[in-house]
């Protein structure tokens, strides 16, 4: 798997920035009852992961998994019958709620330390939840929120990411308003693919979340602005195992 980095930036200068961080990797048996609802249910998988850092904030608090810099993603290995679920967090975790049946190995905690610099070449894989925004209709009440609508084609994904790149020389936020990622790729190379929804029975009717995963080479072209995309991830369903970049 590919090594996650993660948590906050710091400093940087020039053509540098160099971040500080933990990934935690978790492999868990897909046959037991904890793993298997957190499978079949996006909420309980959410619980799993908020699940090794009780304590950090004030219960209920709105922003809880963006205080800690949580993100998340995970895989299943169908021959081996796991779950490999990588945690990034900007505080450390405490895993001994997780069943120990549950679990196939100790959990693997990794501290990153590393300096990105202008002109980086990076492997990169991520999951994404690849939406647009359709504007709500004339006449609709002030303040209404759009409708987002799921890509559902690989070349859709593409040019969704594509709004997300930054040539070198190129802003931070584009024209439109969309946080850029601090690095370029050339579009035509990357490896996309469909992966299933993840959604929730009731009572959370309603909550289907697309998931695209994109895989392939980066050139660092604004370090700052790359780093915080390490840290806080891409487009939205953040809290339900998308939009982290694992690099290596």
């Amino acid at each position: 798997m590919n090594t996650a980095t993660s948590h906050t930036p710091s400093s940087s200068s020039g053509a540098s920035a160099r971040f500080v961080g933990t990934q935690t990797l978790l492999s868990l048996d897909t046959r037991h009852p904890f793993t298997a609802k957190s499978l079949i249910d996006a909420q309980d998988m959410h619980r799993t992961v908020m699940s090794g850092f009780t304590g950090w904030v004030d219960n209920g608090s709105p922003d809880a998994r963006s205080q800690m810099g949580i993100l998340s993603t995970w895989t299943v290995d169908l021959r081996r019958a796991r779950l490999n679920l990588v945690v990034q967090s900007s505080v450390p975790a405490d895993w001994s709620g997780v069943p120990r049946g549950a679990l196939t190995e100790a959990p693997e905690t990794l501290t990153v330390d590393r300096t990105f610099r202008a002109g980086d070449r990076i492997d990169f894989r991520t999951v994404v939840n690849p939406v647009r925004s359709i504007p709500p209709a004339p006449g609709s009440p002030t303040k209404t929120r759009g409708t987002r609508v799921a890509h559902t084609h690989p070349e859709h994904v593409r040019t969704w990411f594509a709004h997300r790149l930054q040539p070198s020389g190129e802003p931070a936020v584009a024209p439109n308003g969309v946080t850029r990622i601090g690095a370029d790729a050339d579009t035509e190379r990357l490896a996309l693919r469909m992966l299933p929804p993840v959604s929730s029975p009731a009572p959370h009717k309603g909550l289907r979340i697309a998931r695209a995963e994109i895989k392939g080479m980066l050139t660092v072209t604004d370090p700052k602005a790359f780093v915080a995309a390490l840290t806080q991830g891409i487009g939205h369903a953040r809290a339900y195992g998308c939009g982290l970049i694992l690099v290596r």
